[in-house]
């Protein structure tokens, strides 16, 4: 019996680059009202993804960690956003609530940093990525979808990938 079930995929990154890479695919795939939830400790790459997530989406605005603004904004030329947050530093889910999620989520996608500290306010349908720490160079990524738009989401990077 296989560890993953069959819409989840093991992602093993072997630089900074790589990382982004792998961020830039998925950000080509992101629609408006795409939820990407990140989790991991510090230093597993959550931000170095999401610096490819936004090159992919068609950003040009350079990507920082939004840990003491809460959320960051990304633009691309047709006029949505992908909206960068970080939960770290918020106390619980109706703290997170307050941030206005469902607007941020129609105007755009959005990716969260930190997501277990806040899932109860987020959408029941999104993607999970929990990312490790396994090397000075080296990642590990763990993608689960939540519903049909992600398992086809992932399927559709998968090909992209490997061709499968």
């Amino acid at each position: 019996m296989p560890i993953l079930d069959s819409h989840t995929l093991e992602f093993f990154s072997r630089s900074p680059e790589q990382t982004r890479r792998l961020g830039m695919r998925l950000g080509a795939f992101l629609q408006v009202s795409d939820c990407v939830c990140l989790t991991g400790d510090l230093g597993s790459g959550k931000t170095t993804l999401v610096q490819g997530i936004s090159q992919g989406w068609g950003s040009l605005d350079p990507v920082s960690s939004p840990t003491f603004v809460l959320v960051n904004q990304y633009r691309r030329p047709a006029g949505e956003s992908l909206y960068h947050m970080d939960a770290y530093r918020i106390a619980n889910a109706l703290e997170a609530e307050d941030l206005d999620l469902d607007l941020m989520l129609g105007q755009g996608a959005l990716v969260i940093e930190w997501a277990e500290r806040i899932l109860p306010a987020l959408p029941r349908e999104r993607l999970v990525i929990q990312m490790r720490w396994v090397a000075d160079e080296q990642r590990g990524m763990v993608l689960t979808p939540y519903g049909e738009r992600y398992k086809s989401l992932l399927d559709a990077i998968r090909q992209r990938m490997i061709g499968v």
